[in-house]
């Protein structure tokens, strides 16, 4: 059963974010804190295959030249001793 809960001394930078994000997704300012603290405290799980689907879908809008494997070592390794 849903239960109800009350907050107090919301910074009013927060609150002003949540009532602009609430009414971009038309939704209450009530709604919009719900969907928020689920996208934090009830992460959905994603299977390995979509995840590697997604991946495979970003690399493959990526230009081939820019990111060769000697180059991202070289990056890596930038700052370590």
């Amino acid at each position: 059963m849903p239960t109800t809960l009350t907050l107090k001394n919301i910074p009013d930078e927060v609150y002003e974010r949540l009532k602009l994000a609430a009414q971009t997704h038309r939704r209450s300012l009530n709604s919009e804190a719900i969907v928020c603290l689920e996208a934090v405290l009830v992460p959905t799980r994603v299977a390995p295959s979509e995840r590697l689907a997604r991946a495979r879908e970003l690399r493959a809008g990526l230009a081939p030249s820019k990111f060769r494997a000697k180059d991202i070592d070289a990056a890596k390794r930038l700052g370590r001793p």
